[in-house]
């Protein structure tokens, strides 16, 4: 079994096929050992506590904000946890947009970015007045240069992207697309959920502005993710939320005076073991080497791809994708209905809009069925899923309801 022995979840679920990674991946046991130790040997408050579980505690706290840093090439002070990505892009909108934008101003997405890179900057157009556009997508689901660069003009003030598409899967040269937004004078946010378990990922290098993610996509915890922003930006951003450990003083009269950040945006008992948690998938990936990722899932990403290709019946939306998720259908049935099927053999996908409701124009589909890989996927397993798929009728999956 070699790796997939270090997952818990396979001893329960010992033949089920694993696909649906860019909802959320496996944790490996040293995750889930860095947890219950939380729970079991320490179990106490940060920065609060004069004794000894709480000293561990925040050391074992902090030091995972210094392995983030250290894995995306920034600094400590430049990371702000947050419950994931989405409040993670939330608080670029509402912690930075509301404050620095105003009525006419211009936020630059696409078609192609999950909801939560898009609705948080709808709230701003009803809130302050600013106009939301989006640069056309080409045939295949790509943002060229080309296509960035003329849509940028003088009232572009922030550029929110994907780094990888969660559906088209193509991978995004943010390094490039930063020059021709900062040439304009913009921001540029980076979601990056899609991308940190997958690539490594420098932010000093790229030089974006703002870069959020999820533990739960590279292994961690659920519920805990990160906002990376530059230092001058995050001492101009204004905390979603106040509370405990957030303020220097405050008084009667109204006058508080907030920490520095990243304390100013963490008030309040943060999710302190899914931050540990964090620490140890960090760890985890460190050891096998983000190097080794893409080199381990291009062989089966491709067996996949090109064994759906094969099958006349069957619709491959991103054929040429970089990362290794698939989107795709079968003529004729619901991809719910495709899900279902592969789920009655042990074969776990996700179906559906993906939260890109806007994509569906581009795929010229109402809903695709997405299959996506992690590194304790197996040959054997793209295998099975490409027998079962060239086994589906509309009559079987109907069989499934009778």
């Amino acid at each position: 079994m070699g790796l997939r022995d270090d997952f818990p979840f396979f001893k329960h679920h010992p033949d089920l096929a694993y696909f649906d990674n860019a909802a959320t991946t496996l944790k490996p046991q040293p995750v889930i050992d860095a947890v219950t130790d939380y729970y079991e040997r320490l179990s106490s408050n940060i920065h609060r506590g004069d004794y000894e579980t709480s000293r561990e505690t925040e050391m074992k706290y902090d030091a995972t904000r210094d392995k983030i840093a250290k894995f995306i090439g920034t600094e400590a002070k430049n990371i702000v946890f947050t419950s994931g990505a989405s409040e993670s892009l939330n608080l670029v909108a509402h912690g930075y947009g509301r404050h620095f934008l105003k009525k006419d101003d211009v936020v630059l997405l696409s078609a192609a970015e999950h909801a939560s890179n898009t609705l948080p900057w709808f709230n701003l157009v009803e809130e302050l007045g600013i106009k939301v556009e989006f640069i056309p997508l080409d045939a295949t689901g790509h943002i060229t240069m080309e296509a960035l660069k003329e849509s940028l003009h003088e009232h572009v003030k922030l550029v929110s992207l994907a780094h990888i598409s969660n559906i088209l899967a193509y991978v995004n040269d943010i390094q490039e697309m930063a020059k021709l937004v900062h040439a304009n004078d913009a921001l540029f946010c980076v979601d990056g959920a899609q991308a940190i378990g997958h690539i490594p990922v420098n932010v000093v290098e790229s030089d974006v502005d703002f870069y959020a993610f999820s533990a739960h996509k590279m292994l961690g915890p659920s519920g805990v993710g990160v906002l990376f922003a530059k230092e001058e930006i995050l001492e101009m951003m204004k905390p979603l939320n106040t509370g405990g450990g957030n303020n220097v003083r405050y008084n009667a009269c109204g006058s508080v005076t907030l920490k520095k950040a990243p304390a100013k945006f963490e008030s309040g008992t943060p999710n302190i073991e899914g931050v540990i948690g964090f620490g140890a998938a960090i760890d985890y990936l460190n050891d096998y080497g983000m190097e080794n990722i893409h080199t381990y899932l291009q062989p089966l990403h491709k067996r996949a791809v090109e064994g759906l290709m094969a099958m006349s019946h069957v619709t491959v939306y991103n054929p040429e994708a970089d990362n290794a998720i698939i989107a795709f259908s079968v003529e004729g049935i619901f991809a719910q209905d495709v899900a279902a099927y592969l789920d009655r053999h042990n074969i776990a996908v996700r179906s559906g809009e993906h939260c890109a409701k806007m994509l569906n124009g581009v795929l010229h589909a109402e809903k695709s069925v997405r299959l996506s890989l992690y590194i304790y996927n197996t040959m054997e397993e793209v295998e099975h899923f490409l027998n079962v798929m060239s086994d589906i009728s509309l009559e079987k999956t109907i069989d499934l309801y009778i």
